[in-house]
């Protein structure tokens, strides 16, 4: 072999700084929110709806159980929004929480807090409703283990980045109180479901929209197309060119976006949209694609299934 030859085990030139140029994959900053506050002001409705965006969320731990999963979380760990429900409940455990605030800071962990609020009215109506004693009422009044849950709060309540007072707030105001604070880290979406299903074997329980599209000839009549389903091109293609069925499938489509926004800023986060034939197995299957086809075209979060498809 000649002496200017290249080894062919050399690499190619270039190769070494397109590498060093390379970055790995991203990750988030890992970020924690403490959901805490007077009880009975809403902390379990607040972390519902951190759980419905996909927060990691755990209720009523002991402050310095966070510390080990902090950790984890600032070593690269899949979890990287955690919301956590700490208040009184925890008893002496609670007086803890300041150390692991710190820890939090040193260990380079951003976090925030919630802190959830209402009036003392409020909070006796709400323990009255539920026929439950407040934590740290002991043998006295509601009363007084409110004032003295204050006490207790006081200098979290100081420190909060979010204070939230509830007691005229439903439980609607409350999520858009939280998504609003939050709007920065997340991506408004409803969840779309279209589920067909034949109506011989009974509505889904589940739908919240019916579509009954039986005013379509049936392919099951077609010898050529009883054997398949509406996930085969035959069947989809004999569907979709019954009269009507197209303009049937856009009219519904349009009908809808009204429908879905007025859900999501109704804290509606997820749809069933249950479309019916005899048998759930050509008309419905066919028209159910169709209609999800449709709907992420125009950015909507869709999932199909067949519900009894195989049952004939």
């Amino acid at each position: 072999m000649s002496n200017t030859e290249p080894s062919p085990i050399t690499a190619p030139e270039g190769i070494a700084e397109v590498e060093a140029a390379t970055h790995g994959p991203e990750h988030s900053e890992p970020q924690v929110l403490v959901i805490t506050g007077m009880s009975g002001a809403g902390r379990s409705r607040a972390a519902a709806v951190l759980e419905d965006l996909d927060w990691y969320v755990v209720d009523n731990l002991p402050p310095m159980m966070l510390v080990p999963l902090v950790d984890l979380m600032a070593k690269g760990s899949s979890i990287e929004r955690v919301a956590v429900v700490v208040d009184v409940r925890g008893r002496e455990f609670f007086s803890e929480l300041d150390k692991v605030l710190v820890h939090m800071t040193e260990a380079g962990v951003a976090y925030r807090i919630l802190f959830l609020d209402a009036s003392d009215e409020v909070l006796v109506r709400r323990f009255e409703q539920v026929r439950r004693p407040h934590p740290l009422q002991g043998e006295g009044r509601i009363l007084d283990g409110i004032a003295e849950e204050r006490s207790v709060v006081a200098t979290l309540a100081a420190r909060a980045d979010l204070r939230i007072d509830t007691s005229d707030l439903s439980v609607h105001d409350l999520a858009r109180e939280i998504r609003g604070w939050l709007a920065h880290d997340i991506n408004e979406v409803l969840r779309v479901n279209v589920i067909s299903f034949g109506f011989k074997y009974g509505i889904p329980l589940d739908a919240d929209h019916v579509v009954d599209v039986r005013f379509l000839a049936n392919p099951y009549w077609i010898t050529e197309l009883r054997h398949l389903t509406g996930r085969d091109q035959p069947v989809r293609d004999y569907v979709l060119a019954r009269p009507g069925a197209v303009e049937f499938i856009d009219r519904y489509v349009d009908a809808l976006a009204p429908v879905l926004a007025g859900y999501l800023n109704e804290e509606k986060r997820y749809v069933t949209i249950a479309v019916g034939c005899t048998g759930g197995k050509h008309r419905s299957v066919a028209i159910s694609e169709a209609i999800a086809e449709r709907l992420r075209a125009r950015g909507q979060l869709v999932t199909v299934s067949a519900r009894d498809l195989g049952r004939e």
